[in-house]
């Protein structure tokens, strides 16, 4: 008889650096089962071909998971130039060549031009979502769907290297932009059409790739070492003012009741400790002394 493992009521958030050929989801669930989690979640899909950073948390934590699918991310992509595929990257089918004659000034002229508000239109080849179905379901089955156009902001971009047909670009950008897209794009703007041929996230929401972990690296852990590797959920909020409450007002808190704290200068979304620095969770300042409550943690 198959034994039932026990799941573990963990919080937190880790750092994991996705490797290539598995799909954040795929991802997910091994570091779950690694960890003999009870709940957990990521926070903004990468493509199977993609790399890098992709928080991942646990328990508590993913109640406050949108501060990060809403965060600025930076990326480093390889561009090979001259060759359109089906998908934008090297999982399509290569449906056009040309040949690359191009200056480093060219390529730098072109990539800079996207700096700033741009209007993308979300590929097919996306999990974007249409009549609860992800788009790429769709275009696997050979249906096109039609897209609304969005506006995305890049922060920064930036030619790092060129070489024959292959240009490394960083972007730093808002949420929902789509590197594929803009690495289409470029190549047409340079006339010779473009796909991804490395994607890699370096960072999101301020946490960077250098401190993330594989997932040879979570294998090779005892479980003690893994859970060291959590960071508090509170890492998640740490642009919001911090205040503490007393135990008193730290119960009634955890049980959704509002709270009059004295002395609070601003309005807005908190964090909240109680005593010892134990983060209860986050209320929204009303400006008149009362505290309500928007996200209790159960600790």
């Amino acid at each position: 008889m198959q034994v039932k493992r026990i799941k573990r009521p963990i919080s937190g958030v880790l750092l994991l650096d996705k490797p290539a050929g598995c799909s954040s989801n795929q991802a997910l669930q091994r570091v779950k089962r690694l960890y003999q989690a009870a709940k957990a979640g990521h926070t903004g899909t990468l493509d199977p071909f993609a790399t890098g950073l992709l928080p991942i948390c646990f328990g508590e934590a993913t109640k406050f998971s949108h501060t990060l699918l809403d965060a600025d991310k930076v990326y480093r992509a390889v561009l090979k130039l001259g060759a359109i595929t089906t998908t934008g990257d090297t999982e399509g089918e290569v449906t056009g060549c040309k040949a690359v004659k191009l200056s480093r000034d060219e390529v730098e002229r072109a990539v800079s031009a996207f700096h700033g508000k741009i209007t993308q239109t979300p590929p097919m080849h996306s999990a974007l979502k249409h009549q609860g179905k992800p788009l790429y379901e769709y275009a696997r089955a050979g249906v096109e769907i039609e897209r609304k156009s969005r506006e995305v902001t890049i922060h920064s971009i930036a030619l790092h290297k060129f070489e024959g047909d292959e240009a490394e670009i960083h972007v730093a950008c808002s949420k929902g932009t789509y590197i594929r897209v803009l690495g289409e794009d470029i190549g047409k703007q340079l006339g010779c059409g473009a796909h991804l041929a490395v994607l890699e996230r370096l960072s999101t929401g301020g946490f960077q790739l250098e401190d993330a972990y594989s997932l040879e690296q979570l294998e090779a852990m005892t479980e003690s070492r893994r859970d060291q590797a959590l960071l508090p959920v509170d890492v998640l909020l740490a642009g919001l003012p911090a205040v503490e409450v007393d135990d008193e007002s730290a119960f009634y808190f955890r049980r959704g009741q509002a709270l009059w704290k004295s002395g609070i200068a601003t309005s807005g979304l908190i964090r909240i400790y109680a005593s010892h620095g134990v983060f209860i969770g986050v209320a929204e300042s009303l400006g008149d002394g009362r505290i309500a409550p928007r996200r209790v943690v159960l600790t």
